[in-house]
């Protein structure tokens, strides 16, 4: 203890002393200012000190003061004097509070002042009651005088004012108080930062984090006043050691307290006497009883996991168990609602009558949409819902989904187009099916919430997507500021003339898109072009619409699952609020993700992204199988003139026109068409053959009618054109089909599509089309496979029964029905006669998955018997496979994964289609999808 105390006590007397040092050297240097201003200032006549000498000093010799703030000088003037002394300054003194100062006996203004502490400047300090004090025992003692610590301006430092008294020349060393006084000229006085002073001392010292040092004005003995470090620990301090500290004001005194941050380490024999051993033994036990108490919460905690985890488990399947239930308690009986009433539709019935079923059948398709969402959702939460991976054409599949809502745009008379970029490959792989749902999730709402404008999807390569919009947003473009543009009659440079909420979305993000491209590759071009770049590729698919917009504050919601932006949203557009949150879902599923930008009253854009991958030269042959059919090349190199005011649109029509091959030219106006049908508009080739000439329905006028009728017979008249070309009008919406006369060949209505465009130009220019196989049309195709077969179902609802039987007599199969799993494997005793079965999951008894696999052990044991007949007489042996199809209305993943296993070749859902049906059939009947094409 003793040496730790003398290391304290000699660490905290060389602290104390070097601070004095430093403090001394500082004051020092404020006096030798003060006998500077006495010689210059009053011995000068005129004084040879003004306030910018004084603060230009101060300032140049502040390296000096490096403890002080800054330096003032304050001037002593009597009360007959202060008059005199106001008007040669030109300004009143005032008091700390800003005030007037008051009549009384002598006053002791700032005159000169350091630019740090400008804020004094006039101000008497006398007005104050400590600073007189100070000022009164400076003059009286000839020393530095302090204040009390206070937080000082700028620094918010603790800290004191030194005041020193300026003499007039002559005074002598042993003048008495009163001669003092009597030669007293004025007042210098500078703000001291006592922490930055300690603080400075102790950063130059070794052995400053091992002791506290407290500095500390004691002028009250009974309430200590802190200046520098912090405040004493309650209790008794073990080792404390106190300095006196002297910084030559007489009447305050001051000292410096140093003490262990931490207590001094003990010495070894504390710790090897009994009573440490026992501390010692005492401190081992408790960290070993600690430690097994902490294992054993552990080992707890891992149990309840475990629990959680089988009580999770057991949850899920609970849920799946639950799903399938459901699914299958209201398809079942959807089944024969839908069966019934399209068996309904195909009798003879009155007009009334077919509308109420219609409606009843669309009610009860939209209720089967309902319920495959929620599954879809539920499948997509249990992590099993699987992407398939099949080449399909895209642009046909982005037509299919146009198509899906034509008659809808057609009656509220929106534009609804489709735009895929030329770079896009034209076959991809991946899932078409989920793809198609977020597509028409996506254009379904697009549709759903817009009554002006229009809806225009659009596909480009993600890549390229980007790089063009922040080009559009950086204004690189010929300094365009990225905004959406008007043109002259006022209208945005969009597909309808509509302001659309993403402003990248203008005509001249559109020519990026356009730029560097040329005409689209047929499929032997794209087939050479990608046989070599079998890689994944990102595709951004954008679906912008002018409609009412999501309220701001619905938009942080809007993929919330049964979510929508209000309770009038579902009153007056109607759907449930899950779609979205599926196709985001679906989505992230395939590698992308989905955004969007939505103004209210102006329209959304929502944006997705998926990876799929090109199709090389061997997956695209086997798969055109099942693509859909080939655009004609019977248009090939007919060349027409498109007039549309509008350039997006414009460009749109273009696509589909050159998807055909046709050479499309496009103009703004009709007198530029003309122009370009005469030749007169310079453009190389005007003058060949002209087979088609498009107009847009806002850009013709009636009153054009025989003016344009005129001028197309004076080009021909005057051999210009040796052949009138077609004019082909383009509307959207039926009604304005009888609104135009009979100057056009051809009335087309939008959306428009390559395959709608060629079945109207076939009839308008009389091509000779090549005639369809067969096995494309898939009544005819479902027709020839079925024809003649003996088709076995099994379902324990006979309503079921009938309706399955219905449609498979559609097609010519001769149809048994049986009520149970029982009679199904007494009907398929080897040998029979069955060329398929059509077996229901769920039957009392005995279930679908059990008579399937009774079936395949009675067929495993008759090719055994067969195959040792067969090699007896030396025939030829062929395996015997019956076709199973499981009919469930349960179509979750579990019951898909139990069909498989349970010796199933399939499933289809009910209630099902003739798309289900020809799917089913052409792989289970022929054997595989290629015998159906």
């Amino acid at each position: 203890m003793d040496r730790a105390e003398e290391r304290l006590v000699s660490m905290c007397e060389e602290r104390a002393r070097m601070l004095q040092e430093q403090f001394g050297v500082t004051v020092n240097h404020v006096h030798a200012l003060a006998i500077l201003i006495s010689i210059f200032h009053f011995e000068k006549f005129p004084s040879a000190i003004d306030q910018d000498t004084f603060a230009k000093y101060t300032a140049r010799t502040s390296f000096e003061r490096p403890l002080l703030n800054g330096v003032a000088y304050a001037q002593r003037i009597f009360h007959h004097e202060r008059e005199m002394f106001e008007s040669q300054q030109g300004w009143i003194m005032r008091t700390m509070k800003r005030e007037a100062a008051p009549p009384q006996d002598e006053y002791a203004p700032v005159i000169f002042s350091q630019d740090t502490i400008s804020y004094l400047a006039r101000i008497d300090m006398m007005s104050g009651e400590e600073d007189y004090e100070n000022i009164l025992r400076a003059r009286a003692t000839g020393k530095a005088v302090l204040t009390n610590p206070f937080r000082l301006l700028g620094s918010n430092h603790l800290g004191v004012v030194l005041t020193f008294a300026v003499y007039r020349p002559g005074l002598a060393a042993d003048a008495s108080v009163e001669e003092r006084v009597e030669a007293t000229a004025g007042y210098l006085g500078g703000a001291f930062d006592v922490e930055s002073l300690v603080e400075n001392l102790l950063s130059k010292l070794a052995g400053n984090q091992d002791i506290v040092v407290n500095v500390y004005d004691v002028t009250n003995a009974s309430e200590p006043m802190v200046m520098y470090g912090p405040q004493s620990p309650d209790g008794k301090v073990p080792l404390l050691h106190v300095s006196t500290l002297d910084f030559g004001d007489p009447f305050r005194r001051h000292e410096m307290r140093c003490r262990y941050k931490q207590k001094p380490p003990l010495p070894w024999s504390a710790i090897t006497n009994p009573l440490g051993a026992f501390v010692i033994w005492m401190l081992v036990g408790y960290i070993i009883c600690a430690a097994w108490s902490r294992y054993d919460k552990v080992s707890e905690d891992c149990r309840k996991m475990e629990e959680l985890k089988t009580q999770a488990e057991a949850a899920d399947v609970a849920k799946s168990q639950f799903l399938a239930t459901v699914s299958h308690e209201i398809r079942t009986p959807m089944n024969g609602v839908l069966g019934m009433l399209d068996m309904l539709l195909g009798t003879d019935l009155t007009m009334t009558q077919k509308d109420y079923a219609q409606t009843a059948q669309m009610c009860g398709r939209a209720l089967i949409t309902l319920i495959n969402d929620v599954l879809d959702r539920a499948k997509i939460e249990a992590g099993k819902l699987e992407l398939e991976a099949v080449p399909f054409d895209l642009r046909s599949l982005m037509d299919d989904v146009i198509s899906l809502f034509s008659s809808k745009s057609r009656e509220k008379c929106i534009e609804l187009a489709v735009f895929v970029c030329d770079d896009v490959p034209k076959v991809v792989i991946g899932d078409p099916w989920r793809f198609r749902q977020i597509l028409t999730n996506l254009v379904g709402n697009a549709v759903k919430f817009t009554e002006r404008g229009h809806v225009f999807v659009r596909v480009c390569l993600a890549e390229n997507s980007n790089v063009e919009a922040n080009q559009v947003l950086n204004g690189t473009m010929n300094g365009k500021d990225g905004k959406v543009e008007t043109t002259a009659n006022g209208a945005f440079n969009t597909l309808s003339g509509f302001q659309a909420a993403d402003e990248r979305n203008n005509w001249d993000y559109f020519k990026l898109l356009l730029s560097d491209k040329g005409p689209p590759m047929d499929e032997l071009e794209c087939e050479k072009s990608y046989q070599n770049d079998c890689d994944c590729v990102t595709l951004m698919i954008s679906i912008e619409d002018t409609g009412v917009g999501i309220p701001l504050h619905a938009q942080d919601r809007v993929f919330t699952p049964f979510m929508q932006a209000d309770s009038s949203t579902s009153r007056n557009y109607g759907g449930t609020g899950i779609g979205l949150s599926i196709s985001k879902c679906l989505a992230e599923l395939m590698g992308g993700h989905i955004s969007f930008t939505s103004r209210p009253f102006v329209g959304s854009t929502f944006t997705f992204s998926a990876i799929l991958k090109r199709s090389c030269k061997d997956t695209s042959s086997d798969s055109k199988r099942s693509l859909s059919e080939a655009l004609p090349t019977a248009f090939k190199g007919m060349k027409a003139i498109l007039v549309d005011g509008r350039p997006v649109r414009g460009a749109v029509t273009q696509y589909h026109l050159n998807r055909l091959g046709i050479i499309v030219q496009v103009v703004n106006n009709l007198s530029m068409g003309l122009q370009t049908l005469s030749g007169q508009n310079g453009v190389k080739g005007s003058r060949e053959k002209l087979s088609m000439l498009f107009i847009e329905s806002d850009i013709w006028r009636p009153e054009t009618d025989a003016l344009l009728l005129n001028h197309l017979h004076e080009l021909k008249n005057n051999g210009q054109v040796h052949e009138l070309p077609k004019l082909v009008l383009l509307v959207t919406s039926e009604a304005d089909k009888d609104r135009y006369g009979s100057t056009f060949d051809i009335v087309m209505c939008k959306p428009i599509r390559a395959s709608t465009i060629a079945s109207c130009l076939q009839q308008l220019l009389k091509v000779v089309m090549p005639e369809r196989k067969e096995n494309q049309n898939r009544p005819s195709f479902l027709r020839s496979l079925l024809i003649g077969k003996n088709i076995l179902i099994v379902d324990d609802n006979k309503v079921n029964l009938r309706v399955a039987a219905a449609a498979l007599k559609k097609y010519g199969a001769k149809v048994h029905c049986v009520e149970s799993g029982k009679d199904a494997i007494s009907m398929l005793q080897q040998p029979h006669c069955f060329d398929a079965c059509f077996m229901d999951v769920q039957m009392p008894e005995m279930d679908g998955f059990e008579a399937t696999r009774q079936i395949r052990q009675m067929e495993v044991k008759a090719n055994e018997e067969r195959k040792t007949l067969t090699s007896m007489d030396g025939s030829t042996f062929v395996e015997a496979h019956l076709p199973v199809l499981a009919m469930t209305a349960d179509v979750i993943q579990a019951t898909y994964e139990e069909c498989i296993k349970s010796g199933m070749d399939g499933y289809v859902s009910k209630p099902f289609d003739e798309e289900q049906l020809y799917q089913a059939v052409s792989r289970l009947v022929v054997g595989t999808t290629e015998s159906a094409v």
